[in-house]
């Protein structure tokens, strides 16, 4: 049977492992490059890429930031 401190040392290894994923997702996530490069670029090459930049700069500048991205004034 599991003993209270057993309990006690499993409950505070399993915290510290999902505080540091936590603090990892964290960094990772601040320091991940934009995608905004790589679609300008595709959208120069196709023939419809006037009208995609168009509708996009409309959604970025109504707030079109996504939930878990945030935006660029964070």
């Amino acid at each position: 049977m599991i003993t209270d401190n057993d309990l006690h040392r499993l409950a505070v290894f399993l915290g510290s492992c999902a505080m540091m994923l936590i603090v990892l997702y964290h960094f990772l996530e601040v320091n991940a490059e934009d995608d905004e490069k790589e679609t300008v670029g595709a959208e120069k090459n196709s023939k419809s890429g006037s009208t995609d930049a168009a509708s996009r700069s409309t959604a970025t500048t109504a707030g079109g930031s996504s939930a878990s991205g945030g935006g660029k004034n964070r």
